[in-house]
């Protein structure tokens, strides 16, 4: 028999109450989104307080001035990670079902369009108040990946975004539809890559970890874009790598690509997650460059 782990006995919600007609539920994947904001406001808040990271000693914005922009992040996390959604996985659907665009509560957002959101946002937060467009990116930069981290680690125990089959002895019996996925006889499970531990493990703790080493112990701050860069390329790198073990969308998968691959020829190409990464790596490339020349014209 296959060496596996089974999936924990974990519950999606952490409480419920139920009076009457009225229902509330608290589940994981929404105190993740929480503690992530929390967690991205403090690390904001403290860098801002904290002069001598910055050019000059010039903090570009106030303390205060966090929390009114975690609300253009916010609007911004969720207009542009549904709209993304629906432009990236499923336009020829929601064109011909355009009310359903609306039903966020129902599932279906985009990291990707997500991150376009909360750049638009921050751009016009930033124009608004008359404040340098690197400085606050690599402010809003160095704080993402503990919400990722949480995310991913709320999406294991959703037990959803799954990844391909495997025979590694880490591969996780998930229950339900991955199971009915694998093709297996009746009542049999296979194992799965952990694609949202991998994801966690290289998108939230050690990109993470790496942000914070470089705005608080090496002066990132003090060359604009470096940080922003970073994060575009290592988050695209990450997930182009995860994506190999991930499983495909199931939109995405037919008879003759059952790989899932987006864009293609002759079964060799990309999937739609490797797809929108490489802009990432490309752009978070040339923030990286930028930001050498700047610190050797300054030097």
């Amino acid at each position: 028999m296959q060496a596996m782990i089974q999936f924990p006995d974990l519950s999606p919600e952490i409480f419920s109450i139920s009076l009457g007609s009225f229902e509330f539920a608290l589940r994981w994947y929404a105190l993740a989104y929480i503690a992530g904001i929390v967690i991205a406001w403090r690390l904001a808040v403290a860098a801002l307080r904290r002069p001598a990271l910055w050019p000059a000693s010039q903090p570009p914005m106030k303390p205060q001035q966090v929390e009114d922009l975690l609300t253009w992040i916010i609007l911004g996390v969720i207009l542009g990670g549904r709209l993304g959604f629906v432009l990236f996985y499923q336009p020829a659907y929601y064109l011909a079902n355009p009310a359903e665009i609306l039903k966020i509560w129902q599932g279906g957002m985009a990291f990707h369009g997500g991150l376009i959101g909360v750049i638009v946002a921050t751009l016009i937060y930033a124009a608004r108040h008359n404040i340098p467009k690197l400085q606050i990116a690599d402010l809003v930069a160095h704080t993402v990946a503990p919400g990722l981290l949480l995310g991913r680690l709320a999406n294991f125990i959703n037990a959803e975004l799954w990844g391909r089959p495997t025979d590694l002895p880490w591969g996780v019996a998930f229950p339900g539809q991955a199971a009915q996925d694998c093709g297996q006889a009746l009542g049999e499970l296979c194992a799965r890559h952990p694609s949202q531990l991998y994801e966690a493990l290289m998108e939230g703790l050690i990109l993470g970890a790496l942000l914070l080493y470089l705005a608080w112990r090496h002066g990132a701050f003090h060359t604009p874009g470096r940080l922003m860069g970073v994060f575009l390329a290592g988050y695209g790198l990450a997930r182009f790598i995860v994506e190999f073990f991930r499983q495909p969308d199931a939109q995405f998968v037919t008879p003759g690509n059952p790989l899932g691959l987006a864009w293609h020829i002759d079964g060799i190409g990309l999937t739609q997650g490797q797809a929108l990464s490489l802009p990432m790596i490309a752009i978070g490339l040339w923030f990286l460059i930028r930001a050498r020349r700047a610190a050797r014209s300054t030097a």
